[in-house]
C-alpha cells in the first residue's frame, strides 16, 4: 500500500463544498471518482481543510492510500482528464505512511479577496467579493493587528462549529491594497468554522467606517458572535496554502504563497 499526497485547485461556486454529500456535487466526490478511475480501485481522500459551499482553493492538500502503481504524471493528468474544468489536481507526491494531510499540517493560509470599486466585475463575479463603498485599508489593517496571537475566537465562530475549543493561534492577519483589489490574509495552525469569513466581515465593516478599529478588540473580548459583523460572502475566500514540515518535501512555500491568483 502506497500513500500519495495531491495538491488541488478548485473554483467552489458550483459545489456544496469539499465534503462529499449524497446526490450533491462536491469537490471530494468528484476528485475521488476521478482518482478511482486512474487507480482502477476505490480511492478515499483525506484533506487538509474542508472548505464550505462557494469557497475556493488554490492550495488544498489531500492524501489517499492505494495498491495501484502509477507514475506521478499519470495521477495528475489522468485525474484531470476526468475532472470538470473548475477542479484540477496540480501535483502528486509519494509520502510516508505517517503523513496525514490534516494532522501533519503546521499552518493553513487563507486569503479573502475583495474588489473595491464602484462597478462590479463580470470576469471575477464568482471569484471575489465586490464592495462598492470605499474601504479604508489602513483602518482594516489596524483592526487586524488587534486580533493576532492566541485568543478565544468565540465571537468569530459559526453557531454550528463543532470544534472542542475556541482557542486558536492567529500567526498573521494582514490587509493590503493593490489598486482596486484588497487582500486579507490569515495564517493559523487551525481555524474555527466560518472564522475567516467572520473576521473579514468585521474588517469590511471597519473599512466602511461603520466602526473604529478598536471595535475588533471589543468584539474579541466579548466572545459573543451576535455582537460581531455579518459573515462575509463565501465568494471571496480561498484556501491559499497549507504548510507542512520540510521533511515531507511537498510543493509550495512562502514564494508560492505570494503569487497572484487573478490577473489584475
Amino acid at each position: 500500500m502506497t500513500r500519495i499526497a495531491v495538491g488541488l485547485e478548485y473554483q467552489g461556486s458550483c459545489y456544496v463544498g469539499w465534503q462529499a454529500q449524497p446526490c450533491r456535487a462536491s469537490v471530494q466526490g468528484l476528485a475521488e471518482a476521478a482518482l478511482s478511475q486512474v487507480a482502477a480501485e476505490p480511492v478515499s481522500l483525506v484533506c487538509a481543510g474542508r472548505t464550505d459551499a462557494g469557497v475556493h482553493a488554490r492550495g488544498q492538500v489531500a492524501h489517499f492510500d492505494t495498491r495501484a502503481e502509477r507514475s506521478l504524471r499519470a495521477w495528475v493528468l489522468g485525474a484531470n482528464s476526468r475532472l470538470p474544468r473548475d477542479i484540477s489536481v496540480s501535483w502528486a507526491r509519494p509520502v510516508p505512511a505517517h503523513f496525514h494531510a490534516r494532522y501533519s499540517a503546521e499552518a493553513r493560509t487563507y486569503r479573502y479577496l475583495i474588489l473595491n470599486r464602484q462597478a462590479r466585475s463580470a470576469l471575477a463575479a464568482r471569484a471575489v467579493t465586490w464592495v462598492h463603498r470605499p474601504l479604508d485599508e489602513r483602518a482594516m489593517a489596524q483592526a487586524a493587528s488587534l486580533l493576532t496571537g492566541e485568543h478565544d475566537f468565540s465571537a468569530f465562530r459559526a453557531a454550528q462549529c463543532q470544534a472542542k475549543s475556541p482557542i486558536r493561534r492567529l500567526e498573521r492577519l494582514a490587509v493590503w491594497r493593490e489598486e482596486d483589489w484588497l487582500t486579507i490574509e490569515a495564517v493559523a495552525n487551525a481555524f474555527l468554522h466560518h472564522m475567516v469569513r467572520n473576521i473579514a466581515g468585521l474588517l469590511i465593516a471597519i473599512g466602511k467606517g461603520e466602526a473604529r478599529p478598536e471595535w475588533a478588540s471589543q468584539v474579541l473580548a466579548g466572545r459573543d458572535r451576535r455582537l460581531a459583523a455579518p459573515t462575509a460572502p463565501a465568494s471571496g475566500l480561498y484556501l491559499w496554502a497549507v504548510r507542512y514540515p520540510e521533511a515531507f518535501a511537498l510543493p509550495g512555500g512562502p514564494a508560492r504563497e505570494r503569487s497572484a491568483i487573478i490577473a489584475r
